[in-house]
């Protein structure tokens, strides 16, 4: 593989704590949570009823009728975030065949599959629009389809890390020399179905998720789509667009475990955060911030603690880790590229974003969480934290852009 410098040259997302960068930033900065009462469904006859819902959203105000008609709710976040994204970037600049769409995917058009799903139980029959889209690739078809670009295009499906394994792979098709710029990220719709099986599980918290607390119940589940624009450094240098950050490098790994429960010792999640830190040439003493996994579950808590620890050593005690899914809940298929967002602007903006509802210390995590409020600290260096069922673990590594 050829040996390029990767850059991140605009953002964009749509979800709970904010319907753009600035208004995301912002939410980060002031703690503000997106948890709350779930009105898309009926949630009644579940021990949890909260999740982070993107309140407010009007679709005919970003769409025509008609293009409703064929986009589930998991599209119309991605293409939101993916507008925002490339117009901050400016990439259309390029020929469509230099652009890659690299997109994650949990449970795509879910939603409306259950919408089809009700009517055909009811009334016999319902409008196949709702079945449409309903393959998690169609998000990645969409945003392809909307701005034309026609590069390599890939739907990576690898549950809670399948956006964050897509910045990875979209980085790898820039330093192959494929492409110049890619899409990459991911979005993901709440639906009953995830809902209610999370809930099965008993993986979620009655109240607001708890990450690293010593009464932690469980995660929140929530919503929303994260795009990053990649770009090869000297093609961004040479069009002379702004650079937000740069892409270090990423760790990817599989415990071959479990397909719920993390391998209980946290190995292979220390090995791919050290094959991260490797792989963007980054010491544990470089390290400024982890942007954790932190979903809240007691396990899953105590193991990235444990993992940490075994990746840092000693200096795991002095980094901030802090984990915003105490804000926007659990966004599955788009939570690695919601976090590698609020990666991105720790560094732009220097400040560690909190773990809300952080109250209580726990023996088995025991590292400086941030809790419930955000802090002042100069930023060089992220490494961001996506541990999924089936353990799929990948770790994303970001740096300020020195020039």
């Amino acid at each position: 593989m050829k040996s390029k410098r990767v850059v991140i040259t605009g953002m964009g997302i749509f979800c709970s704590i904010g319907k753009s960068v600035e208004e995301f930033t912002q939410s980060l900065k002031e703690g503000r949570s997106g948890i709350g009462p779930v009105t898309l469904f009926d949630t009644s006859k579940y021990p949890s009823r909260i999740g982070a819902e993107v309140r407010g959203y009007q679709p005919e105000k970003y769409f025509k009728k008609r293009d409703l008609k064929r986009l589930s709710r998991t599209d119309q976040l991605g293409l939101i975030a993916a507008e925002e994204a490339v117009k901050d970037s400016g990439i259309d600049s390029y020929s469509p065949e230099e652009i890659g769409v690299c997109l994650g995917a949990g449970a795509g058009g879910m939603f409306e599959a259950e919408a089809y799903h009700r009517e055909i139980l009811v009334k016999g029959k319902s409008s196949p629009s709702l079945i449409l889209p309903f393959i998690p690739s169609f998000t990645t078809s969409r945003v392809s389809e909307r701005f034309g670009f026609s590069g390599p295009k890939l739907t990576i499906t690898t549950a809670c890390s399948s956006s964050a394994t897509s910045i990875g792979y979209g980085a790898d098709l820039i330093k192959k020399g494929e492409v110049k710029a890619v899409v990459c990220g991911g979005s993901d719709g709440l639906s009953e179905l995830t809902f209610g099986g999370f809930n099965s599980l008993k993986a979620m918290d009655p109240s607001p998720c708890k990450p690293f607390d010593r009464k932690r119940a469980g995660m929140s589940l929530g919503e929303g789509a994260a795009i990053l624009i990649l770009e090869g450094f000297e093609a961004a240098m040479k069009r002379g667009t702004k650079i937000l950050a740069e892409f270090l490098g990423y760790g990817i790994g599989g415990e071959a475990y479990h397909i719920t429960a993390p391998e209980p010792n946290g190995f292979v999640e220390a090995r791919v955060m050290k094959e991260a830190m490797e792989e963007g040439g980054i010491s544990v003493d470089q390290v400024d911030h982890i942007n954790a996994h932190g979903t809240g579950t007691p396990l899953n808590d105590k193991v990235e603690t444990m993992a940490i620890k075994k990746a840092f050593g000693e200096r795991a005690y002095a980094i901030p880790v802090s984990s915003i899914k105490s804000m926007v809940g659990h966004c599955l298929g788009s939570a690695g590229a919601i976090e590698a967002v609020a990666s991105v602007l720790s560094i732009v903006y220097n400040f560690i974003p909190p773990t809300l509802h952080h109250r209580e210390g726990d023996e088995d995590c025991d590292l400086d969480y941030v809790p419930e409020k955000s802090r002042e600290k100069e930023v060089k260096v992220v490494l961001s934290n996506s541990f999924a069922f089936g353990g799929n673990c990948t770790s994303l590594v970001f740096g300020r852009y020195l020039g």
